[in-house]
């Protein structure tokens, strides 16, 4: 009987921490809307730092939401310019600077400020929405 209250608190314990790290991760990207977008590098500082609206994706390979927005995300590059997908195992520090803490992420920035931070796995209209506005 006592192992069934032991493993009933690890288990409330463990629902309890992902919780926790979801209002957390949600919170700290609440706080990027309205900055200013970080420096970055190359092509992706040249399209934000001329005020155009750019779309940045952010994807791991060991992420299966990430596998499933990918594809999307590709078809939207070939569409539009100023969409970038940055897979955080090869550019971590792109990933830091927006400081990132779940993949996928996406966020929109236009004018060169941050205007939304979406986490988690979004539709396709959304992020055409995303787009367009």
């Amino acid at each position: 009987m006592i192992i069934v209250y032991i493993l009933g608190g690890l288990l409330f314990g463990f629902i309890a921490l992902i919780v926790v790290m979801r209002v957390l991760i949600s919170t700290r990207a609440r706080k990027l809307q309205g900055k200013a977008a970080p420096e970055l590098r190359g092509r992706m500082q040249t399209w934000v730092s001329g005020g155009r609206r750019a779309l940045f994706y952010f994807h791991s390979p060991g992420c299966g939401a990430c596998r499933a927005m990918t594809p999307v995300v590709e078809r939207l590059q070939k569409e539009a310019k100023g969409v970038f997908a940055v897979d955080v195992s090869l550019d971590l520090d792109t990933a830091r600077r927006f400081r990132v803490m779940a993949t996928p992420t996406t966020v929109l920035i236009d004018g060169g400020i941050i205007e939304q931070v979406l986490i988690g796995p979004q539709p396709q209209a959304a992020l055409e929405g995303m787009l367009s506005s």
